[in-house]
């Protein structure tokens, strides 16, 4: 069973989905409560999954002064968490260590592997609209003969980054990350394979890619995530081409 770790902020205006916010219709509060569907999606799809929720949260000194409130990230993410699943009994909450992202990451799924002896470990963020239970059991099912699994996402980025032996983890996520996964994994001789690719919602040209597809999917009675798109539905954006240049809009 793979342990899908959910690295995420707590969703609060002008620390998170910041590119949102400085490239599309969105105010900084809009983007950040789009964060937040996308936070609620990541966790429905992982707990309707045959994978452990695992939610990686950042410590109050973690933030800047001006991103602090009353409520700690975990106290917030939890409320969340058992908002959305209807409690979070078969959830575990484990705080960051390091001080990047590829540090973050690497540490959570090294300490899982090693010292928790996991089969697997996946690293997802709240970015990936389309991220389904579908999609994380089927990485799970390619773990049990790959030793590294990712799922690429627009300009190169991952959406999805699963693991049965650790890697050097030291920048690997740097843009763009899924050229340098992958050759992390190879480097350290592991198989690389990789899932369906799946755009991400980080700035507005995300948004050029993704918001098509939630629509078509809409329109033609698919699955969709649930939070997001009632965001998407409820704010009325859409991508429109004119002068031969695409660009989102508020309907």
């Amino acid at each position: 069973m793979t342990v899908v770790v959910v690295l995420a902020n707590p969703p609060r205006e002008g620390l998170v989905a910041t590119g949102l916010a400085e490239s599309t219709p969105l105010s900084t509060a809009e983007a950040a409560e789009l964060y937040e569907a996308l936070f609620r999606d990541a966790v429905l799809a992982v707990d309707r999954s045959g994978g452990d929720l695992l939610v990686n949260y950042p410590d109050d000194d973690d933030l800047s002064a001006e991103h602090r409130t009353d409520t700690t990230p975990e106290a917030e993410l939890r409320t969340l968490v058992a908002d959305t699943l209807g409690g979070t009994g078969d959830v575990r909450f484990e705080r960051q260590v390091g001080s990047s992202f590829g540090a973050r990451a690497g540490n959570t799924v090294t300490h899982l592997l090693r010292e928790e002896n996991a089969d697997s470990v996946a690293v997802v963020t709240p970015q990936a609209p389309l991220l389904s239970r579908t999609l994380v059991d089927s990485a799970a099912m390619k773990l049990r003969t790959n030793e590294v699994v990712l799922g690429p996402s627009t300009r190169g980025r991952t959406y999805y980054a699963g693991f049965t032996e650790p890697i050097d983890f030291e920048g690997a996520f740097d843009a763009p990350s899924l050229p340098t996964l992958a050759a992390r994994g190879r480097d350290a001789g592991l198989d690389v394979e990789f899932v369906e690719p799946s755009p991400s919602m980080v700035d507005g040209d995300d948004l050029l890619d993704a918001l098509p597809v939630l629509r078509a999917r809409f329109t033609a009675q698919r699955v969709v995530p649930d939070y997001t798109a009632a965001f998407v539905h409820e704010h009325g954006l859409d991508v429109v081409v004119g002068d031969g240049e695409a660009r989102v809009v508020r309907e």
